[in-house]
């Protein structure tokens, strides 16, 4: 009974493979992240090779996309974390592509312990992924397309590095954050409809500001809208720890809801958790205003519930399995306390 099924599963999957092969066939590829640094590391990317195919992906898929380049000229990542779960299969498949094209690795997420740096991995952990594209490419670039790394770097909190506040003085400084603001609420709003994020990277790679980007000042409005809702939610439903507050089940934006739970938890991390049917896990996303560093926290703790996570010091996500989530909450908690401690010592 099940054969029929799985058989049709299995041909719908190779024909997906084959259909996104046959998009990566490009002189000049770039993988990138869904987020609005992400979409503005591409999108600047393109303006450098305007040939380039944009294509949007994740650490944990990063691999796969890979196996599927049979040939390409120029190869640029953008905001890719590294997982160190294949940390030594990724850099001995990159160092391939790095003597056959010209390879660009472009991140700023905090490194494994066991990653090596070479000549074409461009990592600086201050500043956002979209600054990095443009000072590599800056040749290649108009001087204005600045303005678009300044909006990846004000949706990734990316903002106060010493490139960015310099090139914040060439335009009102109001306007950049409305302009980065309409980006970044549409982005989060759409979710992971990936086709919408990809017709964004034209308009963005021309110099296009967001709100003449058709719809995008209304969806901007319907997020603005729906965080409202997110806020209230987390008001009358946040849980707390003692060091930590989170919430569950928001059905809605986890980053948003992250950053309300410590607002109204009155904790300095937030926490917030959504279930995944499909994967019999859930998504957390995690924010910190505080100064420990959550994202060594998560891979220390994650991997010990069957989970997984990682991210920076203070904005790291997770996928933890349904069944361990609570004892994995609190056993997170346990761990930040600790780190709290230290860091009050420290500072004696």
């Amino acid at each position: 009974v099940n054969i029929v099924p799985t058989a049709y599963t299995n041909r719908k999957k190779e024909r997906k493979m084959k259909e996104l092969q046959s998009r990566l066939k490009t002189k000049t590829l770039v993988l990138t992240h869904g987020d609005s640094d992400g979409i503005c590391s591409g999108a600047i990317a393109k303006t450098a090779y305007p040939d380039a195919y944009v294509y949007f992906t994740s650490p944990v898929n990063l691999l796969e996309k890979l196996r599927l380049i049979e040939d390409v000229r120029n190869l640029i990542i953008c905001d890719i974390a590294i997982d160190e779960r294949n940390c030594s299969e990724l850099y001995t498949m990159l160092c391939r592509f790095a003597k056959k094209c010209n390879l660009y690795y472009i991140d700023h997420h905090p490194l494994p312990k066991s990653c090596i740096k070479e000549s074409w991995f461009y990592h600086e952990s201050e500043a956002c992924s979209s600054e990095l594209t443009y000072r590599l490419f800056e040749k290649r670039l108009n001087r204005d397309m600045r303005r678009v790394a300044i909006y990846g770097a004000i949706g990734d909190f990316c903002d106060n590095t010493e490139h960015v506040k310099s090139w914040i003085k060439d335009w009102d400084k109001r306007n950049l954050y409305f302009q980065a603001g309409t980006l970044t609420q549409a982005i989060l709003y759409k979710g992971k409809e990936y086709e919408f994020k990809r017709s964004l990277i034209e308009p963005l790679s021309k110099d296009i500001i967001p709100s003449n980007v058709p719809e995008l000042l209304e969806l901007a409005r319907e997020a603005a809208i729906n965080e409202e809702k997110i806020r209230l939610f987390v008001k009358e439903n946040v849980k707390t720890l003692r060091n930590c507050a989170y919430i569950v089940n928001s059905n809605n934006s986890i980053s948003k809801a992250a950053i309300y739970a410590a607002s109204y938890g009155r904790r300095n991390v937030g926490i917030a958790a959504e279930y995944r049917e499909r994967k019999e896990a859930y998504d957390l996303s995690i924010r910190s205003r505080g100064e420990v560093d959550v994202n060594r926290i998560l891979r220390s703790v994650a991997p010990k519930f069957g989970g997984s996570g990682g991210g920076h010091p203070l904005a790291a996500g997770a996928r933890i399995p349904e069944n361990s989530l609570y004892i994995f909450l609190r056993a997170f908690d346990k761990e930040l306390g600790e780190a709290n401690e230290a860091e009050d010592n420290g500072n004696k």
